[in-house]
């Protein structure tokens, strides 16, 4: 190739590189070198081409080999730089910066431009690798270049100085020597170029010159200058001041220039934080704590990472002596230092072991061993190890401080601080002399020690009384030390204590402590003693100064002392809501205080907060039990809420430890009150109680006190108070002491006239103390009053000069306060009393009292009682009224008004008596309420009308005028009409107890008296009560002290009579009535009661005949109609008893208690007739008339099980319902109910709640001490039992049968003589059942050791003989493994029968005996005769049971194919009888299986079993179902009807009978 087509090469590949055909070029460039493998185009051609078809490492070998051709040309070069920027491999950019580099040089000579561009990216590169000085080279080599070219201005070259210091300052701590000198220079040369000065930019210039100036130590001096130029320029910049500030602070340099420098801030910037600091330091320095620690304090604001500044702080604080914020500051300066500043570290340390150390405290002591763990070289420093001894001795290591300091003076035998350690360690430990030689030595070897002196003072006030008092010691020493360091708070502390105690010196004492105080804001000691001696010295407004500004700057639980002495001044001047927010605030610093507790109370109280003031007191008692006076606030504060037997059972736990008189006079005082609620409730028998105690613990009080006024009182007010209760009753024991009787040292008894004398010399003791004392002059006046109504009307002149002695009481309590309504009242009172009765000055007292106080409630009540008794009944009423509209619930007004109503006839009247009886029990109320009662009562005309039914029934009178009538009795036992009325009301309410106790004792009143027609009405009213409460012998005795001359008496005496079983007396007395008799219907109420007592001695047509004789009057009474049916009842005879219940239901309908009888004299007729179908349908029909009945409920539900057991699911809730409305009928009902499920065979694996086992217990739980109950009970076990064995399952309710034997032997002996005959055949049944179980069970020997033990008491009993021969019989059949019986044993089982020949079920077990035996016969004999049974004795159950029994036997020999006509007629027989007596399944199926029998493929065979098996609702048992769909399958499958087959499987599987599907499957296997 020639050199012209290598040119056409060249010319061809610059075209391609153009149209970025890079591979094209790349040929002709290859054909190139082929021929010229140096040249040059073509090399640089190949990296342009290589580089873009990224192909650096080409790129970079062709661009080399084109420098290595031609080092000099600028092509190679620029495109290996333009390569090495596009790629990020580590190695090309390593060689960029000499590319860069050759760049330059070429560009030097040739382009100025492309050198300052190349520069720069070169001085990037050195600045990201931190090549400060290549930097520098760099950007000086660029500055000397423009210079050298020439025209270049001022500003350009300014620009380049200043981007070169732009370029270096940032890092010119790290950079060398050289560098700093070129950024100097930079600087300089800057600076030197700026025209404008001052300036903006001029000031922005050398604030960084300044700033970087500040980072070389060694340039101290050139930054100073620097600083000082920039202050002349700019005279109000602070930044150089602040350079300097900092630098001084950091420097620790406290000279005049750093004092001026500081000082020019503080002017220019009174913020500046370095300026405080700067001031702080200084003042450090120069002793002035104060001001350093407020410079310090403000300046730390701003520069919070300052560690100089945290350490002079610290170190001032530590010098003030506050250590606790000496630490603190140490521990700001600890977090601000870093890992670098090791020496500010160990010097903060060790500030703040020192600071710890001097605390005081041992968790600071903890702290303070850590804290020296971390200090260097610590085991060397004689200083560091006296405070590790004297951390050991603040956590009570006394030895490790002992050996610390031997180990330390070993050392250091001149060493204070040892010696200074060793003293503490021995005072410590008491060796005081010890100490005192230390200290002395210590004192002697560093003379200007404050804190030495101060040690060794407060060792000699240790030491003992004469040390303190010795000038020369403790209080010399103690000089020394305040003059030393006269900012150590203790010294002055102590020096208070010497000024107070011992130089008695309370101004100087005063002083003392309040520099202490000063110097110390937390020495509560000084601060508390400084307040407490101001307030001494009168100058409360200084105390109140010092507490202001304690409390104003502490914080939540601090300052307690300031708190609680602040709260203790608002207590005393009666500011109590301060008092208690000061004393909380103390309590927060110290809930352990008891004090603080108690004055918090005590704030409480007087601001009558008086629950809070409880709870403060309890609980200063709980931190301090042996306090006193908590435990009497307690109760004196339970006393003012009125829970008085709880505050005396706190005072009598403080009279235990001591006579303490306030709490005797608070026992007393709460015993006199709950005397008086109990007087108010009328329990008058624990208010003589009470009052007894008052008395006791009054005078226990008035032996240690008898100087006090209010004792005597109190023990007048207990003696009076009995005036309440009825004379008989005020019986109260009284020291002999007290009531001057022999022998003193016991107790006496004295009646209500000697208390009440006893009350008066009590007031007059109490007089004589206090003489002008009005309420003590009221009260006597009062106690005469009493007194003088219990003098007998034989002793008037007595009881008149009582009267006057009262009533000049009363107006000496006037006269001694006029302005009183209470002594107004009392003196009209006692002006109204008889034998006064100056009406006139009663009206003009009861007028001044209400105008002394105008809501005077009583004072009006007892002015309309004073109009009342004089006749004027309007200004009664309008005084009354406005009583009422004072309170409306002071009753006495209210008494006032129903007497008014009374008195004019207002309907109204009772309906106010009772009201008053609702507000409270007062006897005048009390009394005129149960008049009203009993005279509504009385009037037996008024009993549907709608005031007797709202008076009496809805206000529920009876039961409210009971109660308070015996309470009025109780209080007023002289009032035999009270007496009366309370028997009547309690025999209203069946009180018959009660009321027998209120008849005699109105009788025992009335005998004394001339009333001989109220003696003879009220021993009529006791023979009555007597009557009811079956006392019949003495009713004989009452009625006959009667005349006997009225109809009441006579029959009353007739009936106890009769009741005492003197039935001729009783005929006698009868016979006398009917003669005294006026109306028909009394006559037939007496021949009705003598053709009972006919009855009774067996003359049973005389009753007849008497009875006939009753119904034939004008006016014929049911009773006799319904005694002469039951009469026919139970001679059983039904045409009498028909008859005379036709005439019975003619009557009108009747109401009561006759719609019970009629329905069961209905169904008891119905029973005797035989007509058991009907009997349940006659209660239900009763039922269904009288839906509200609970009795018919209750009979209903006990009728169901005995004459229609398949109805025992409706008897059961028929039971419920009885139940649920009446709980009286309940009892009983839920018995019934527990029977009817008992019938219906529910127990409780087919109902786990409703069975008969859980409704028995819950009947029992309502009446355990009815014994059917309990019998019941057992029924229901053998019933679960029973149950269990048919299920497969084992019995968990055996072995019960002894137990529940034995409960209802015990409740029966609790029944009434009336009801042994019911109480016999229940415990024989009971025994039935007992051994039926045990029989069932196998536990034979059981069964007959229950029968012969019953036996061996009841010999003659053969209904348990029958059960023993039982059980022998089934026992022989077991063991004979069921072979024939003997003929002999026959015979004795058929004679045991026989002697129970009532006994239903003994021959239906005999029958099933001869059935066991084969003989057929006689077990059809058998039945016979227990249905003969069962009709004459009317047993519903035994007649179907042994109808039923017969058609199954007669069944058996029909089924088996071998019987005869008799037997298939038997079976007709038997069933249709059953059918007759009542629905009943069982018959039906058996006449159904008789039919299989015959023809088992007949249509009248399927008719009857698909009529038990499908009918609708059945109610049949489940076993009669199975049983008949079980041969209805027979016969089905007998005739191939496949379609009836699979409806009765069909059914059958929806049932879940198995045993039937398991059956078909047998019957049919190929289906």
């Amino acid at each position: 190739m020639s050199s012209k087509e290598v040119k056409t090469a060249l010319k061809n590949a610059r075209e391609a590189i153009k149209n970025k055909e890079f591979k094209e070029a790349l040929k002709h460039c290859k054909a190139v070198l082929k021929v010229e493998k140096s040249n040059y185009s073509a090399w640089v051609f190949i990296g342009v081409a290589a580089s873009e078809l990224e192909q650096p490492d080409q790129a970079q070998a062709a661009y080399k080999k084109a420098v290595e051709l031609n080092p000099d040309q600028l092509l190679a070069w620029q495109g290996l730089a333009n390569l090495y920027e596009k790629s990020d491999q580590q190695d090309f950019k390593a060689e960029l910066p000499s590319v860069y580099q050759k760049l330059i040089t070429l560009y030097e000579s040739s382009d100025k431009v492309k050198y300052h561009e190349v520069t720069k990216k070169l001085v990037d590169i050195y600045q990201a690798e931190k090549n400060d000085l290549e930097v520098a080279h760099a950007w000086r080599r660029l500055i000397q270049v423009r210079e050298a070219e020439g025209g270049v201005g001022k500003v350009d070259l300014l620009q380049l100085w200043r981007e070169m210091t732009r370029l270096l300052k940032d890092s010119v701590e790290t950079q060398d020597n050289e560098t700093q000198q070129h950024l100097i220079e930079a600087f300089e040369k800057a600076l030197n170029l700026t025209e404008d000065v001052p300036s903006e930019d001029h000031q922005k210039l050398l604030e960084d010159y300044i700033i970087c100036l500040s980072k070389l130590p060694h340039e101290e001096r050139r930054m100073k200058e620097v600083c000082e130029n920039m202050l002349s320029l700019c005279p109000t910049s602070v930044f150089p001041l602040e350079t300097l500030a900092s630098h001084y602070l950091t420097a620790g340099v406290c000279g005049e220039d750093a004092v001026s420098c500081f000082t020019r801030l503080s002017e220019l910037d009174p913020d500046s934080a370095l300026a405080h600091m700067g001031m702080g330091i200084i003042a450090l320095q120069d002793r002035k704590y104060d001001s350093a620690i407020q410079s310090l304090a403000q300046g730390l604001k701003k520069m919070r990472s300052s560690v100089a500044g945290w350490y002079s702080l610290s170190l001032a604080h530590l010098n003030m002596h506050r250590y606790s914020d000496s630490a603190t500051s140490c521990n700001q300066g600890l977090s601000c230092v870093g890992s670098v500043d090791e020496k500010w570290k160990q010097k903060l340390l060790r500030l703040k072991l020192e600071a710890l150390v001097r605390s005081g405290t041992e968790q600071n002591a903890n702290e303070a061993l850590d804290t020296l763990s971390q200090i260097s070289d610590a085991d060397n420093d004689p200083v560091l190890l006296a405070l590790k001894g004297r951390a050991h001795l603040l956590r009570g290591q006394i030895d490790q401080a002992l050996q610390v300091s031997c180990d330390l003076l070993e050392s250091y035998p001149d060493s204070a601080e040892g010696l200074a350690l060793r003293a503490l360690a021995h005072s410590a430990k008491d060796d005081l002399q010890q100490a005192e030689d230390s200290l002395l030595k210590a004192v002697a070897l560093n003379p200007d020690n404050g804190e030495y002196y101060f040690l060794l003072g407060q060792l000699y006030w240790d030491m003992g009384e004469e040390t303190r008092t010795d000038r020369s010691k403790a209080h010399t020493h103690l000089l020394k030390a305040a003059k030393l360091d006269p900012r150590l708070g203790s010294v002055f502390r102590l020096l208070g204590h010497y000024y107070r105690q011992v130089g008695k010196d309370g101004v100087r004492a005063r002083g003392c402590y309040k520099k202490a105080f000063e110097l110390d804001a937390t020495d509560a000691e000084s601060g508390a003693a400084m307040v407490d001696l101001s307030m001494e010295q009168g100058d409360m407004d200084a105390a109140l100064a010092v507490l202001e500004s304690v409390t104003k700057r502490a914080t939540p639980g601090s300052a307690k002392w300031a708190w609680m002495r602040r709260g203790l001044y608002h207590l005393k001047v009666g500011q109590n809501q301060q008092a208690i927010a000061d004393l909380q605030a103390a309590l927060r610093a110290d809930p352990q205080d008891w004090v603080c507790w108690e004055c918090l109370g005590e704030a409480y109280l007087n601001r009558h907060s008086f629950t809070a003031a409880m709870k403060a007191f309890t609980k200063a008692q709980e931190l301090h039990p042996d306090s006193i006076y908590s435990l009497y606030q307690t109760a004196a504060i339970k006393q003012i809420l009125g829970r008085f037997k709880e505050a005396a059972s706190e005072y009598m736990q403080i009279i235990d430890r001591e006579d303490y008189i306030p709490a005797l006079k608070g026992l007393g005082e709460c015993f006199l009150a709950m005397a008086r609620g109990a007087l108010e409730d009328y329990v008058d028998g624990r208010a003589i109680d009470l009052i007894q105690k008052a008395i006791e613990y009054l005078f226990r009080a008035v032996q240690h006190r008898p100087d006090l006024s209010c004792l005597w009182k109190l023990l007048g007010d207990a003696c009076t108070t009995t005036s309440s209760v009825s004379p008989n009753r005020a019986k109260v024991l009284v020291p002999g002491a007290l009531a001057g009787a022999e022998p003193q040292n016991q107790n006496h008894t004295l009646e209500q006239t000697h208390l009440l004398r006893l009350g008066e010399r009590c007031y007059g003791r109490a007089l004589k103390l206090m003489a002008e004392t009005p309420s003590l002059w009221c009260d006597l006046g009062l106690n005469y009053y009493h007194q003088a109504k219990l003098v007998s009307s034989e002793q008037e002149q007595e009881a008149q000069a009582l009267r006057e002695k009262a009533l000049q009481c009363v107006k000496k309590a006037v006269m001694l306060d006029s302005g009183n309504h209470t002594y107004w009242n009392a003196l009209g009172v006692v002006a109204m009393a008889k034998g006064i009765e100056n009406f006139a000055l009663a009206q003009h007292s009861f007028i001044k009292s209400v105008k002394a106080e105008a809501n005077n409630v009583v004072a009006w009540t007892n002015l309309g009682a004073l109009y009342l008794k004089k006749g004027n009944i309007e200004l009664s009423h309008e005084a009354f009224k406005i009583a009422q509209s004072l309170e409306p619930l002071y009753v006495n007004c209210w008494i006032g008004q129903a007497l008014i109503a009374e008195t004019v006839g207002s309907y109204d009247t009772m309906d106010l008596f009772r009201h008053t009886t609702e507000l409270s029990t007062h006897t005048e109320g009390v009394k005129g309420y149960a008049y009203w009662v009993c005279s509504t009562l009385l009037d037996k005309t008024n009993r549907d009308s709608e005031l007797y039914r709202y008076n009496i029934l809805q206000m529920n009178a009876v039961s409210a005028a009971q109660v308070a009538l015996s309470k009025y009795t109780e209080r007023v036992q002289t009032d035999a009409d009270a007496f009366v009325m309370l028997g009547y009301l309690n025999e209203h309410l069946q009180l018959h107890r009660q009321a027998t106790h209120a008849y005699c004792r109105a009788v025992d009143l009335l005998r004394s008296t001339p009333h001989t027609e109220e003696l003879s009405f009220v021993l009529r009213c006791y023979g009555r009560a007597l009557c009811n409460t079956k006392q019949w012998e003495e009713a004989v005795r009452v009625y006959s002290l009667t005349p006997l001359e009225e109809l009441h008496d006579l029959a009353g005496l007739a009936l106890a009579c009769f009741r005492a079983g003197r039935l001729q007396e009783s005929i006698s007395a009868y016979e006398k009535a009917l003669a005294v008799a006026s109306t028909e219907k009394e006559k037939a109420n007496i021949l009705t009661a003598l053709a009972l007592l006919q009855h009774r001695q067996g003359n049973m047509e005389t009753a007849k005949t008497l009875l006939f004789k009753c119904s034939l009057l004008k006016e014929p009474v049911c009773e006799s109609l319904l005694c002469l049916c039951a009469l026919g009842l139970v001679h059983r005879d039904s045409t009498l008893a028909s008859a005379a219940l036709s005439e019975l239901l003619k009557h009108a309908s009747p109401t009561g208690g006759s719609v019970e009888e009629r329905c069961l004299l209905t169904c008891t007729l119905l029973a005797l007739q035989g007509n058991y179908t009907a009997v349940q349908r006659e209660a239900a029909k009763a039922v269904h008339s009288n839906p509200g009945n609970p009795t018919l409920w209750a009979l209903l539900s006990r009728l169901v099980p005995q004459f229609c057991p398949t109805k025992a699911n409706g008897g059961a809730v028929a039971g419920s319902v009885a139940c649920e409305a009446s709980m009286t009928q309940g009892k009983r009902a839920l018995l019934y109910s527990a029977v009817n499920q008992l019938a219906s065979g529910r127990h409780s694996g087919e109902d786990s709640k409703r069975n008969a086992l859980k409704t028995m217990q819950r009947a029992i739980m309502m009446c355990p001490d009815d014994p059917a109950g309990w019998a019941g009970l057992l029924a229901a076990c053998h019933t679960e039992n029973t149950a269990c064995f048919l299920s497969g399952s084992t019995p968990n309710r055996q072995g019960l049968e002894r137990a529940l034997m034995t409960l209802v032997s015990e409740k029966v002996k609790g029944l009434d003589s009336e009801d042994r005959v019911l109480a016999q055949a229940l415990e024989g049944w009971v025994l039935q059942q007992a051994i039926t179980a045990l029989r069932q069970s196998n536990q034979f020997d059981d069964a007959e050791a229950l029968c012969s033990q019953v036996l061996s008491i009841s010999p003659d009993h053969p209904a348990v003989f029958l059960l023993l021969r039982q059980v022998q019989c089934e026992r022989l059949l077991l063991a004979e493994g069921g072979k024939n019986i003997p003929a002999a044993v026959l015979e004795q089982l058929s004679a045991a029968v026989m002697a129970n020949p009532t006994s239903v079920s003994a021959w239906h077990w005999l029958a099933e005996v001869y059935r066991h035996q084969g003989l057929l016969v006689q077990a059809s004999v058998a039945y016979r005769q227990s249905l003969q049974m069962s009709s004459q004795l009317g047993d519903y159950s035994g007649k179907m049971g042994g109808l039923l029994r017969l058609a199954l036997l007669a069944l058996t020999p029909c089924m088996a194919g071998v019987g005869g006509g008799e037997w298939r007629d038997l079976v007709v027989e038997a069933t249709t009888e059953a059918l007759k007596l009542g629905l009943s399944p069982q018959a039906r199926l058996l006449q159904a299986l008789l039919q299989f029998s015959i023809k088992m493929g007949a249509r009248e065979t399927r008719r009857q079993l698909e009529r038990i098996v499908y009918a609708p609702n059945s109610c049949n048992p489940d076993t009669v179902t199975a049983t008949a769909r079980w041969y209805l399958l027979r016969h089905l499958h007998a005739n191939n009807d496949l379609e009836l087959m699979d409806t009765l499987m069909t059914r059958a599987k929806e049932i879940g009978d198995s045993r039937l599907m398991d059956f078909h499957r047998r019957l049919c296997p190929s289906e």
